[in-house]
């Protein structure tokens, strides 16, 4: 399988798909509101992606990207998926049911970013107290203890 394989399958799949190639892996652009299926397409196609070894986000100030990692371990292949959401309302689509290594990830994201996973069976936070408030790893929390601005 080559990078080319994977290119002409996501644009069938999913023509709206922005590509860029400058790094180790390929990285996809895509819009949050087609991440579900095409997670379920790339995890039961002939790519076989059936491993989620990262997801995390990225605050720009402007938006937030989540980023997805997976790999075939079949083909020894890996591919990052982005999406980039509402920084005042973020919300993506739960992948827990495709890769169960989402669901402690996504629990992860929301509690320090605040971005809510929709369908997510177990939303809920795991390291910060209930009434804690604000997302830490946002650029725009301010800690009065430690003095943090970015």
């Amino acid at each position: 399988m080559t990078t080319e394989n994977f290119k002409e399958y996501i644009t069938r799949v999913l023509p709206a798909a922005i590509f860029d190639e400058s790094g180790e892996w390929l990285n996809v652009l895509i819009d949050p509101k087609d991440w579900k299926s095409l997670a379920q397409q790339l995890r039961d196609s002939e790519f076989d992606f059936n491993y989620l070894f990262c997801l995390t986000c990225i605050d720009w100030k402007t938006h937030l990207t989540m980023v997805y990692h997976l790999s075939s371990t079949g083909h020894r292949q890996t591919i990052v998926i982005k999406a980039n959401l509402d920084r005042a309302n973020p919300e993506i689509e739960t992948v827990s049911g495709i890769w169960r290594t989402a669901e402690f990830h996504e629990r992860e994201v929301y509690e320090l970013f605040g971005v809510k996973f929709l369908n997510h069976p177990d939303l809920r936070r795991l390291i910060l107290t209930d009434d804690f408030e604000g997302y830490p790893l946002r650029k725009d929390f301010e800690d009065p203890v430690n003095m943090i601005k970015l």
